[in-house]
């Protein structure tokens, strides 16, 4: 169980960050339906489980932190206890239980929120209104969430007010782990670094993709990860040229590579892990060289992730390097290189993709690319090749703690040379 301290320390970021007379509202997630009668397991909105560590549908925070009423200045709103809900589905969170996790002293009915809210928005204490939504440079979904829907509710109800946004504050915040949240994220590496050591000692030629990833979700589940943090990558061959291949249906043939692209969820925080390995357990001299060109420039850039270091100095040095290595690979020349479009370097063709970003409570999580690195902050390192002609496609990632010194990694010990790989399929 996550200590509740961490979640009052987040509310109390949110909180002193906000205007005077100001109030932050929050809905949890809704379930989603898959078909049928059917939903998707249900998984929380993670700033609202940053904020309470509450995994329940149906519940609200309001924090208002200037009202007179110091037992409404934080209040936290979870369903009302249904029988014949807890027969079917099982037991319901209880207002003592939210309290223990989430250190909110207040905890009342969900279908008291907007009564509250009433009161607080209009008492003189509420003038402005905080409302979250997930905001993430690349992210586009087609489907309207209950975080949008509950944002043009809120606004319908008091047009009149002044409002603001809360992602902006917790995104900065989210950045910085505390170490609760490094000791929890470094569990999920734990698990995921189980993971991949069973399959080298399980893979071989023949098998499916599919068997590997079994082998995967076996030790997820053996070790209470709540799951995958992202769709697994499991791409024998060619199929590792596809940055974000998930069918994994192919065979695995003797003679390939296999790329893996894998991360449990642990209580909520992810994992972010990519290693590439040989089928049959022996690089040829081809993939040793390519193997040896991605994890050369691996070592070179991790000595950037030190505070003052930006994802942008990153990606700029690796394609730097990444261009050098790819000439004497023979992939281009010097003198091809003098001659190619500035808006579409050789480089480009065969890497193709950024080397960082932040990981937390989502594998993507808040980001600002410009920010420069601070202790606390997590993120991976994942430079790669992808050579279609040749069906090769190598990335090795590992998850960085950023310290006041050298970076952590969190997958520290596990197989990454190609000696201990090899060793390892070996054995």
């Amino acid at each position: 169980m996550i200590p509740s301290r961490l979640f009052s320390r987040n509310r109390a970021n949110l909180a002193s960050q906000l205007p005077p007379k100001s109030i932050a509202v929050f809905t949890s997630n809704e379930p989603m339906p898959r078909n049928g009668d059917e939903f998707y397991p249900f998984r929380q909105q993670s700033d609202f489980f940053y904020l309470t560590g509450i995994n329940e549908e149906n519940s609200f925070l309001l924090i208002a932190p200037d009202y007179p009423d110091e037992t409404l200045r934080v209040v936290l709103f979870i369903e009302p206890y249904d029988e014949v809900k807890a027969t079917w589905q099982g037991e319901m969170l209880d207002a003592k239980q939210a309290s223990e996790i989430s250190g909110i002293k207040t905890v009342k009915g969900s279908d008291a929120f907007y009564s509250v809210l009433n009161d607080i928005a209009y008492s003189g204490y509420g003038n402005t209104i905080f409302l979250n939504s997930y905001e993430y440079p690349k992210y586009e979904c087609a489907v309207e969430t209950i975080q949008k829907r509950f944002v043009k509710k809120i606004k319908e109800m008091y047009p009149m007010h002044h409002y603001g946004r809360t992602a902006p504050i917790l995104n900065a915040f989210r950045m910085i782990k505390s170490e609760d949240e490094i000791a929890i994220t470094q569990q999920a590496c734990n698990i995921t670094s189980k993971a991949f050591r069973r399959c080298l000692e399980t893979v071989k030629p023949d098998m499916f993709e599919y068997e590997v990833q079994a082998e995967i979700e076996y030790i997820f589940k053996r070790h209470n990860a709540t799951g995958h943090a992202y769709a697994p990558i499991i791409a024998g061959g060619k199929n590792a040229c596809c940055l974000h291949y998930s069918r994994n249906q192919s065979k695995l043939n003797d003679g390939d590579l296999l790329l893996f692209d894998i991360g449990c969820e642990y209580q909520n925080y992810s994992s972010d892990l990519s290693r590439t390995i040989p089928v049959n357990g022996k690089f040829t001299p081809r993939q040793k060289d390519c193997y040896s060109a991605v994890l050369r420039v691996m070592k070179e850039i991790t000595k950037l992730y030190k505070p003052g270091g930006c994802i942008n100095e990153i990606n700029e040095t690796t394609h730097r390097l990444m261009e050098q290595e790819m000439i004497r690979l023979g992939l281009f020349t010097t003198e091809d290189v003098k001659h190619q479009d500035p808006q579409k370097p050789l480089e480009r063709k065969y890497l193709m993709h950024g080397m960082s970003h932040h990981i937390g409570l989502d594998v993507h999580d808040s980001i600002d690319k410009f920010k420069l690195f601070e202790p606390g902050m997590i993120l991976t390192c994942e430079p790669g090749i992808y050579i279609r002609e040749e069906g090769i496609g190598i990335r090795i990632e590992n998850d960085l703690l950023i310290t006041e010194g050298e970076p952590i990694n969190l997958f520290e010990g596990l197989p990454i040379e190609i000696e201990e790989i090899e060793a390892a399929m070996q054995r």
